[in-house]
């Protein structure tokens, strides 16, 4: 039979060889994960999140301020103008007029209306998941309920732009959180416009919105519009950012827990 040798025995019989202590492994323990955030709620976007863009903003805001004013503020505001806030301080009769042209453009807009790829099916994945779909939209409601109609989706609460005071303003978010009887935390926003004067994606400030009420943003980018370097500073930015809803799903299933 061979002899066992002790460690010490060992070093005495070999001076050079060198004798490692490992720690002892403890039976049936893991590397703990820290828990995931949970997620009861996604509020969107519709126009450029939900819908395909359609609308020509620029023309319509040349229509709404004039040609020189409209030069004048875009020297100002490279990014864009948040037309529905500039307005605000106008003339009854000036409002009027200026509301009238931007729902003039938005029925346009309705005649072409067409859903995002991805929409319907993410918000299939969300309804099997039982997490509940609210919307937040500064169009009319009017165009609200065509989107429900013709696409046969639902999502409640839905305001529009009826809802004062609009996004970037956390009202609205908090008035649907409140309905939900949810914390924003256990929310995610997701929308296609970074910053509160960006003119080109639906008139909406959405991560701001977001952001202010303590909830989750994920910031829809099809064309990586964001990664310009004039975004690099903007107060709030997103949680998350993807190229197509699509996407989304997968994000929801990597890093927030599901359950009912």
């Amino acid at each position: 039979m061979p002899l066992l040798l002790l460690p010490r025995t060992l070093l005495f019989l070999y001076p050079k060889l060198k004798i490692t202590k490992r720690p002892m492994a403890t039976m049936g323990t893991t590397t703990a994960q820290p828990p995931r955030a949970r997620l009861r709620g996604v509020v969107f976007d519709m126009d450029g999140t939900l819908t395909v863009p359609v609308i020509d903003f620029a023309a319509m805001y040349r229509a709404v301020l004039g040609e020189d004013e409209y030069v004048r503020i875009k020297a100002e505001n490279p990014s864009g103008v948040d037309i529905l806030h500039h307005i605000e301080n106008w003339s009854p009769e000036k409002q009027r007029k200026a509301y009238d042209i931007i729902a003039d453009f938005e029925r346009q807009g309705s005649d072409r209306l067409q859903i995002m790829p991805g929409a319907a099916e993410l918000c299939g994945f969300l309804d099997s998941k039982n997490i509940r779909r609210g919307l937040i939209t500064r169009n009319v409601k009017a165009a609200v309920d065509l989107f429900h109609d013709r696409f046969s989706l639902s999502f409640s609460p839905a305001l529009s732009r009826e809802f004062r005071p609009y996004k970037p303003d956390p009202s609205p978010l908090l008035h649907i959180c409140s309905a939900w009887e949810v914390k924003p935390s256990e929310v995610m926003m997701v929308g296609d416009s970074l910053k509160d004067d960006d003119d080109q994606a639906t008139y909406g400030p959405w991560v701001a919105c977001g952001k202010q009420a303590g909830a989750v943003a994920c910031l829809l980018d099809e064309n990586g519009r964001y990664d310009s370097p004039e975004y690099a500073n903007v107060e709030f930015k997103p949680d998350f950012k993807v190229t197509s809803l699509r996407e989304v799903h997968t994000l929801l299933e990597a890093h927030f827990d599901l359950s009912p």
